[in-house]
């Protein structure tokens, strides 16, 4: 019977060195919630007691109801009829059982019926769930709707809207996309409208809205008449009830199980979350922190579900008298799977974990505040933290996404010409891996948003922490290509600045933020490899590798490469 919590020693690596004390106090009001509700944990070891108990749930639920259903979701697809959409039979199985299981408020407050756990513990759940079928991530992820109720909304919309999130009767979606508004959410143009009473009403479409058929729609709306850029732009909530038509849903190349809807409102109440003109310049910003975060725990379990079907397939097929495992070549392909895997998964735990503290210590300062307590320290770690956040997110989608599109593409390489027939699950799986690069902001789109935290070298005082370490062994080695690494990223965005070019800046952002990338992955992985011994492989690979890829990224900003991008225009002319 498998389990994808208990199974995978990765997995269960970073829960049992995950040090979660801060972020689990806070959220417990330290432990004060224990009082109130009596399946509160009392302490810490108790809070994580509870943690591993529901991800051992979530686990058996994945690896032995949900990924068994997968391919038949994948066949049957959301159906679309007469303006109804409903889920394949196998997808709202999964929605039910993880209803029952009490799963689909995890990070709701306990009062409005849910968990109550941080986020990095409900990611790990995304990612497990994931592996097992990656278009439930698009319903199941979804919670974040209820939570930004939760933190932007009235006391009145909390209670309305967040009990039967957390029942798992409503599902959210988030209607932020137009035909003419992709990325560029500031062109926004559905309106939102007041009555003679103040009444708030949408009308106008959206489009490409992963699970619109949903009961509850957070909506970004042009509220301000005459504004054409984001600060005339709100955010509403409203129920999805007759005055909402869905004009279609697309037929995608994979996500099969998770509708994508066109959406048209026809004088839809709605009520307003928070400010006016706040929508997208700050609630719908905090919004993305975990929809990008909710994508790269997608695009994790997507490439766990990958290297699992190329390794079995590796050790079962035979050619030439032995099974292709032992063809160094594929051999060495899964090697490399398996360290971008892990060296991803820890990249992706930290991310969480600092996206956790920003939004714990934002909540705590906002209730010093409220008692007149001081707040100047928390403040001031605050604005690193978030620095940090606003970093590690874009950073963690884009590799994590890019990764996940290269091992689907590896494990399928692996399973050779039967890789390409829809009776193995791998083929799915490359579908499903395509998206991951694309919604909640493309990999361009990610670059953009890291550059200009990497241009500030944001975490300069970690890496000068970092450098400063002693490390045992075999790692003291490895700490030393880091410090070239780092060598080479300074004199790169040295040689960047001195430029003194937007345009030339913007050329080399990728090339920079994958250095950086290297250092930070880097230092994560030399940590691990202390305190485990099976880590040692992973950083030895992972860091040797990266100084290969430093070397070639610098080379790139330094080389005529870079004059013909910035002249590109005129060459494909």
């Amino acid at each position: 019977m498998p389990n994808y919590f208990l199974d995978n020693p990765d997995v269960l690596f970073h829960f049992r060195n995950l040090d979660l004390k801060e972020i689990t106090a806070l959220a417990e009001d330290n432990y004060a919630q224990a009082s109130q509700f009596n399946y509160a944990p009392t302490d810490y070891e108790d809070a994580m007691k509870n943690y591993e108990k529901v991800l051992e749930v979530v686990g058996d639920l994945s690896g032995n109801y949900i990924a068994s259903r997968s391919a038949d979701v994948d066949h049957e697809g959301a159906q679309f009829s007469e303006g109804h959409v409903q889920y394949a039979h196998g997808t709202q199985l999964n929605i039910k059982e993880l209803s029952q299981a009490d799963l689909m408020g995890m990070i709701l407050p306990r009062k409005y019926g849910g968990l109550n756990f941080p986020f990095t513990i409900y990611m790990m759940s995304v990612e497990l769930l994931s592996r097992a079928d990656a278009s439930l991530m698009n319903i199941f992820g979804l919670q974040d709707i209820g939570d930004t109720i939760r933190k932007f909304g009235s006391e009145d919309q909390r209670q309305e809207f967040l009990p039967k999130i957390a029942a798992g009767e409503h599902t959210g979606a988030m209607a932020l996309t137009e035909p003419d508004a992709g990325s560029d959410l500031q062109a926004v143009k559905l309106q939102a409208y007041q009555d003679d009473e103040g009444k708030w009403f949408l009308r106008g479409v959206k489009r490409f809205i992963t699970n619109g058929n949903a009961q509850v729609l957070l909506v970004l709306a042009r509220s301000e008449a005459g504004t054409r850029d984001g600060r005339g732009l709100s955010l509403f909530v409203c129920h999805h009830d007759g005055t909402v038509k869905v004009r279609r849903i697309e037929n995608k190349l994979g996500i099969h199980g998770s509708p994508t809807c066109e959406l048209q409102f026809n004088d839809t109440p709605a009520q307003l979350i928070g400010t006016r003109r706040f929508g997208l310049i700050k609630y719908v910003l905090d919004l993305m922190y975990r929809a990008r975060m909710g994508v790269s725990a997608q695009a994790l379990g997507i490439s766990q579900a990958a290297y699992e079907e190329a390794l079995k397939y590796a050790r079962e097929r035979r050619q030439f008298g032995k099974t292709i495992y032992e063809i160094p070549v594929i051999a060495n392909m899964l090697l490399d799977m398996r360290v971008l895997l892990e060296s991803n998964r820890s990249l992706f735990y930290s991310a969480t974990k600092c996206v956790d503290e920003k939004e714990k210590l934002e909540e705590f300062i906002e209730k010093r505040k409220a008692e007149k307590q001081p707040v100047s320290e928390e403040t001031a770690r605050l604005k690193q933290i978030t620095k940090a956040a606003n970093l590690l997110t874009p950073m963690t989608k884009y590799l994590l996404a890019e990764a996940s599109n290269k091992i689907t593409y590896d494990a399928l390489q692996i399973h050779g010409g039967t890789g390409y027939m829809k009776e193995f699950h791998v083929e799915q799986l490359a579908r499903d891996a395509r998206i991951t690069n694309i919604y909640e902001g493309t990999s361009q789109m990610q670059i953009v948003a890291a550059s200009g935290g990497v241009v500030k070298d944001v975490l300069v005082e970690y890496f000068a922490l970092k450098e400063k370490r002693e490390y045992k062994g075999g790692l003291s080695r490895l700490a030393t290509i880091l410090k070239d690494i780092r060598a080479l990223f300074l004199d790169s965005l040295k040689y960047v600045l001195d430029k003194k070019d937007t345009m030339f800046q913007d050329v080399a952002a990728k090339d920079l933020v994958e250095m950086y990338s290297y250092l930070y992955i880097g230092y994560l992985l030399l940590d691990e490899a202390e305190i485990n011994e099976r880590k040692v492989f992973i950083a030895n690979r992972y860091i040797v590798n990266a100084l290969a890829s430093a070397q070639k990224n610098a080379a790139a900003i330094k080389g005529e490469l870079f004059g013909d991008l910035l002249h590109a225009d005129k060459i494909l002319l």
